[in-house]
């Protein structure tokens, strides 16, 4: 069976473009199916997402005709592609997708966003939606996204693949940590809705009440906040005793903030946010999560037993779960544990690996 995997893959390194490279190098997927890959990424940065400039232009004029090229020369049975949901990309891969199904092509797309229900009572991408998802197949991240496309495609055309994380080599094999302060990790880019910004209000909180814990901020500067900003930011708080900026790490600095945290705390309400991969990396590491019931989320985080969700934008209801986990360390190692066992059972890459092939084989059958 022959498979064109359009997709992204990183740079930009994002959840999309992440799951993009494990596709392309998995020896699960290249040895199911006759492969051929296309990078349908026209962005070279986070700072370039979403804008629309002649050299992006170019570029997709490019990958069109490299698509339509590769379609005749390789003659794929199904064609895989991961799009976006709407906005400046989703108009791009509209006429992709388009172009494909005038070509006959049997397309499978792999959503990691959502935002399909908040515009379908626009017109013109009520209009697109209806086109676009017409006579495809669609995997989901998780079964909690199903409502944001129910108006365009059917329960029998929907498949559920939860993204997949591989086991590192730099765990350090005990779940167990010995800081007598306990320390959180934040593990994001700093943006303001994955929450950065309600974390510190509830570390202010927990500082007021006399709550001692250190907190490292881990992940890359933005458009809406760079170091300096935030620097400021801590600063305003006075919290710059206890809460630590580090910039992006990747790879063993990454892993070595996971080994050494007692909990992630994730607020997310990113109106993009699907099936966070930062909340699969803390309980491959056996940490429990304090998170929102944000896209997929609850499909990850089991609340009360492997982490807490919270409402969204709320600091204070944050600040009461932070110190929930921070009074009861039995609790934080129980959690972490049934983290670590979930990961093993839903999480790990050759679970993705698996439920991506058996999808791309039965499909279309």
């Amino acid at each position: 069976m022959r498979v064109l995997f359009i997709l992204h893959m990183p740079p930009p390194v994002h959840g999309a473009s992440v799951m993009g490279e494990y596709v392309h190098r998995s020896k699960v997927v290249n040895e199911a199916f006759e492969c051929s890959f296309v990078n349908l990424s026209t962005a070279h940065g986070l700072e370039d997402i979403g804008k629309v400039t002649w050299q992006k232009l170019k570029a997709f004029l490019l990958l069109r005709k490299a698509i339509r090229n590769k379609v005749r020369e390789f003659n794929p049975d199904v064609v895989y592609i991961t799009p976006n949901s709407h906005g400046v990309a989703f108009f791009k891969e509209y006429i992709l997708v388009q172009m494909l199904k005038a070509m006959k092509q049997r397309v499978v797309m792999h959503f990691h966003n959502k935002g399909v229900k908040t515009r379908q009572d626009n017109p013109l991408y009520n209009f697109m939606y209806r086109r676009f998802f017409h006579d495809t197949k669609v995997i989901l991240l998780a079964g909690a996204l199903y409502e944001d496309v129910r108006k365009y495609v059917s329960h029998d055309n929907v498949y559920i693949c939860y993204n997949g994380i591989p086991d590192t080599p730099f765990h350090n094999g005990n779940m167990e940590v010995s800081n007598t302060t306990p320390r959180l990790l934040f593990l994001s880019n700093l943006l303001i809705s994955k929450g950065i910004i309600t974390l510190l209000d509830a570390l202010e909180i927990l500082r007021d009440k006399g709550y001692s814990f250190t907190c490292d901020i881990v992940g890359g500067e933005t458009k809406e906040m760079n170091a300096r900003q935030f620097e400021e930011t801590i600063s305003q708080r006075r919290l710059e005793s206890c809460v630590y900026y580090h910039g992006s790490k990747y790879g063993e600095e990454k892993q070595q903030f996971l080994n050494r945290t007692d909990l992630l705390v994730f607020p997310t309400y990113y109106d993009h946010e699907c099936f966070p991969l930062v909340l699969l990396e803390a309980m491959q590491h056996g940490k429990p999560c304090i998170t929102t019931n944000e896209g997929g989320i609850t499909d990850i985080v089991e609340h009360g037993k492997t982490g807490i969700i919270v409402e969204k934008k709320n600091s204070t209801a944050l600040a009461e779960a932070i110190a929930t986990l921070i009074d009861n360390p039995s609790q934080r190692r129980q959690m972490g544990q049934a983290g670590r066992k979930a990961y093993e059972e839903k999480f790990t890459i050759s679970v993705f690996e698996q439920q991506l092939t058996n999808i791309l084989t039965t499909c279309y059958d």
